[in-house]
């Protein structure tokens, strides 16, 4: 899949991949998807990396196929921060239901926290419906390298595939 305006594809992430996404997340995050690719290695999920032509991530994200059965739930989606708004998120999103829909699924579902509008709204121009809501949390890495226990409350929204 690739987009001929940016010259975007996407691929596998894998290890390697880590070294150049300190965009994405703190140590501690980038440790937590190094493990989800042990995952990926035996298929329980794709976890994908969108490149310009250098082959250098500039958005991340997972579908898990073990979250709800026949359905893959996208995850850590991230996209460069200095690159948002750019269509990338919206390439990553597509990329993934193909994914999904490589599998035989024909629904995806995720969960936006209800403090990322701009998520939520991009989310919605691609079809996805709020269903319910829910508190979620994980461990955070402070500045100072301590880790605290980050709480929200997230959207859950789905799409049926075609």
């Amino acid at each position: 899949m690739t987009n001929i305006l940016l010259k975007l594809s996407a691929r596998d992430l894998v290890h390697a991949d880590l070294a150049s996404c300190g965009w994405a997340g703190s140590d501690h995050q980038l440790a937590g998807v190094a493990k989800q690719l042990e995952r990926a290695r035996i298929g329980e999920v794709d976890y994908l990396a969108v490149c310009p032509a250098t082959n250098i991530p500039v958005a991340k994200g997972g579908v898990d196929y073990q979250v709800k059965d026949g359905v893959g739930t996208l995850w850590q989606l991230a996209v460069h921060p200095a690159l948002q708004s750019c269509g990338i998120g919206t390439f990553l999103v597509e990329a993934s239901e193909l994914r999904i829909r490589s599998r035989g699924l024909r629904q995806a579902e995720l969960a936006v926290e209800e403090s990322n509008p701009r998520a939520r709204a991009l989310y919605e121009r691609l079809g996805y419906v709020a269903y319910d809501r829910q508190p979620d949390s994980w461990d955070e890495q402070a500045p100072d390298g301590s880790l605290r226990r980050y709480e929200t409350i997230c959207t859950l929204m789905r799409k049926e595939l075609a």
